[in-house]
């Protein structure tokens, strides 16, 4: 059945794709016969030397290939944010960036359609603690779950917004680096879901073309003079890939920048029309599925977007109080509706000047709040690296931690009273609060396994 919805690729792609630099069809085509490799993302921050022995993803730091797919919803460790899984191609947006921002500190990147969060923990890993990591989804389903990936990943420089792209017009000259994962007609990813392709038009790829200079246009003003846009698409169609790198040749100022590659990888590069440069990953050729990306850097003049005089904003007695979370008290408490966040003294600034501007749904790190005589921490502590790691905690074995996943009996006792860290591995996983003849499970409800867990 797999193979009889793969045949069905659409004539006019094999069409478009003929006069493309690395397309072979009958390789394209025996590649979309086959499942999609699977693959996973190691967090530097919390590697616990989890599939060591893998192959590695040559074009990616911690980019791992697994031999087939696992139930990751059993696996605690993906709970605690020790890996994240995205696909192999995509992961190419690391070897790009570390090259061209080599050496580079204290940046200010917008990751504009974030969600899931595959590019943000990405991001996040290859950023210096001092750069500002934006995460944005405009739909706010999706962003609670961009939310919830970027807790588990852990860290604080990074925050989530829920904007639309037009949003951020208003911050001329305020991005380094932006990264515009563009909404698509998505035949890259056929390879994972062969009913995509019964929904593919050549309408639908007109509309998503004129939709992404749309987005590009919005966000271009934002962008730094001589920043890098990082423009991807998971679409074979050169209408939403080299098309839309002309139309910027054509629209702004702009220059390509190339990065090196190794022959081995079977990534082609490509050029669009007008000289821009392109990369493009055929499955058949890669070990990944259909992608583009390209990194342009903007030439044009821009006027930086600078803050005014600002208060500061660290509430004190709440700092003192929570300062017992955290491994370093360089960090400023920061009030929010009902809680306090955590945030690097080096965000101030940008924190008093993004929210005149956008929606903050997520600012720095959440800390919790206090209550009469104790401070309620916020599951996303359990999960930071940047968290203590003197605090008083319980090690869970699996099936332990499975159960406190899906808010079960532990069936713990002789625990010590009060809040107690969950850990597997040596990763938090959440709270406990501990009363002696019981234990309370502060995971999040709606962060909880719903599946049944296999004996």
């Amino acid at each position: 059945m797999f193979a009889e919805q793969m045949l069905q690729i659409p004539p006019s792609i094999l069409q478009d794709l003929q006069g493309i630099t690395g397309f072979n069809e009958q390789a394209f085509v025996a590649a979309h016969m086959q499942p999609p490799p699977v693959s996973v993302r190691i967090n530097g921050a919390k590697d616990i030397g989890l599939f060591a022995n893998n192959e590695k993803i040559p074009w990616c730091n911690g980019g791992i290939y697994l031999p087939e797919r696992p139930v990751f919803t059993l696996d605690p460790a993906y709970h605690a944010g020790a890996y994240y899984v995205q696909e192999a191609s995509s992961m190419f947006l690391d070897h790009m960036l570390r090259h061209l921002l080599e050496g580079n500190t204290g940046l200010r990147v917008l990751d504009l359609c974030a969600a899931p969060g595959g590019k943000s923990t990405l991001l996040a890993s290859l950023l210096d603690k001092d750069s500002l990591l934006i995460a944005n989804e405009v739909i706010r389903t999706r962003a609670s779950i961009l939310e919830e990936n970027v807790a588990r990943w852990g860290h604080m420089n990074t925050w989530v917004t829920s904007n639309d792209p037009r949003d951020f017009t208003k911050l001329t000259g305020y991005f380094d680096v932006i990264v515009v994962d563009a909404p698509c007609s998505g035949s890259g990813l056929w390879r994972k879901d062969a009913r995509a392709i019964d929904e593919w038009s050549e309408a639908n790829v007109e509309m998503c073309g004129e939709r992404q200079q749309r987005i590009l246009a919005d966000v271009w003003p934002a962008l730094k003079e001589d920043g890098i846009l990082v423009y991807a698409t998971c679409s074979y169609s050169p209408k939403e890939d080299e098309e839309v790198l002309d139309w910027l040749a054509e629209t702004y100022d702009t220059a390509s920048c190339v990065v090196p590659l190794k022959e081995e990888w079977g990534i082609t590069q490509v050029q669009s029309g007008k000289g821009m440069t392109g990369y493009r990953f055929f499955p058949g050729n890669v070990k990944g599925e259909g992608f583009f990306i390209a990194a342009i850097r903007k030439k044009d003049e821009e006027d930086e977007l600078r803050p005014a005089k600002y208060k500061p904003c660290n509430d004190k007695k709440a700092h003192q109080q929570a300062a017992y979370l955290l491994n370093n008290t360089d960090f400023l408490c920061i009030p929010g509706k009902e809680d306090f966040s955590a945030i690097l003294p080096a965000h101030e600034a940008d924190l008093l000047l993004l929210k005149h501007y956008v929606y903050l749904r997520r600012t720095g790190l959440p800390l919790g709040q206090p209550a009469a005589k104790e401070w309620l921490p916020a599951h996303d502590v359990a999960l930071s690296i940047d968290k203590n790691k003197d605090l008083p905690a319980i090690d869970l074995s699996r099936d332990q931690a499975l159960l406190y996943l899906k808010r079960e009996d532990m069936g713990i006792e002789g625990a010590p009273k009060g809040w107690l860290m969950v850990r597997y591995n040596g990763l938090g996983l959440g709270w406990v609060k501990s009363l002696g003849n019981r234990m309370n499970n502060y995971l999040p409800k709606h962060w909880r396994i719903r599946m049944e867990i296999p004996e």
